[in-house]
């Protein structure tokens, strides 16, 4: 089983195929995660074409299990953040 590609594995490969340094990689990296998480939070949602869209969700109040104890617990309402793969990524991975 191969390794999983860690952040800086991901930045020294994009440095190589695209002749930028690791550094801008790691800052262009950086500032795509800064506007994503500004997008969703104004808009609901960022889309990256090809690769996914990140949503912003509304999960409603529900009831849920203590797996301790068993006990019945309220869980509050609360926003999450949803990932949607692209059908041009699921195409190709499958």
């Amino acid at each position: 089983m191969a390794a999983k590609m860690t952040k800086a594995m991901l930045v020294k490969t994009l440095a190589e195929k695209t002749n930028l340094t690791k550094k801008q990689v790691t800052e262009l990296m950086d500032v795509l995660v800064e506007l994503g998480y500004k997008e969703v939070s104004k808009n609901g949602e960022f889309t990256v074409p090809g690769f996914g869209k990140m949503v912003k969700k509304r999960r409603e109040a529900r009831t849920g299990r203590n797996p301790l104890t068993g006990a019945t617990i309220k869980i509050p309402a609360k926003t999450v953040l949803k990932f949607r793969v692209a059908k041009a990524a699921k195409d190709a991975t499958c």
